[in-house]
């Protein structure tokens, strides 16, 4: 994936209010997961913006609240790609990718932002745009390609996702479909239902002539 550059600073004043004053600087609110799960109760030191979630069992997730400026994020957001995330906060490097995104209802704008901390190590999910090659038997019988899904969620470490899966469909045939079950690619683990249906080759009104006239 490529890498986008985002700086962050922590956020400390929390609540409907103070987010509302963020967003009429321009600035959004940001919460990163994925942080170290530690026993509960804590006797570490937390930086500025960390808090503690309890998960259970004793447990308790460290969560960072952070702000972004509204005009850094736009080329991260409003976007087909995907990126990893190397957030800069106060000096410090961590990597994230995107999770979830609030828009206002009429504006449309971005009230909120989830991401999740990511490591080198650790598998993720994370969906990852369809990219079809090749000219399909079935389109060259005068089918027609369709691409019913243009995402597909992949598990793997991020540093082995690729920024498209690129999908060869010189042998899907007049009627057939590619289901994601029949998708291999190496290093990565598809976790979309193995039948649905990715890409098909459709009949065409051109098509059942030709094969009504055979």
């Amino acid at each position: 994936m490529k890498v986008f550059q985002l700086t962050a600073e922590p956020r400390t004043n929390l609540g409907k209010k103070a987010a509302k004053a963020l967003r009429e600087e321009n600035k959004i609110p940001v919460v990163l997961n994925g942080g170290a799960i530690v026993e509960l109760p804590y006797a570490g030191t937390l930086k500025a913006g960390e808090k503690i979630v309890e998960i259970g069992n004793g447990k308790g997730l460290i969560t960072t609240d952070l702000l972004v400026n509204s005009d850094a994020v736009r080329k991260l957001v409003y976007t087909p790609d995907i990126f990893a995330i190397e957030l800069s906060i106060n000096g410090e490097k961590r990597m994230a990718i995107l999770k979830d995104l609030q828009f206002h209802p009429v504006k449309d704008t971005i009230l909120h932002i989830d991401l999740l901390e990511v490591k080198e190590d650790k598998p993720v999910v994370i969906e990852v745009p369809v990219k079809l090659e090749g000219h399909a038997e079935g389109v060259k019988a005068g089918g027609k390609l369709t691409l019913s899904m243009k995402k597909l969620k992949v598990r793997a470490p991020y540093t082995a996702i690729p920024e498209r899966l690129v999908i060869n469909v010189d042998n899907l045939g007049l009627g057939k479909t590619l289901q994601v079950g029949d998708i291999h690619i190496d290093g990565l683990e598809l976790v979309n239902a193995k039948n649905a249906v990715v890409c098909a080759v459709q009949l065409t009104r051109a098509a059942r002539g030709a094969a009504a006239a055979n």
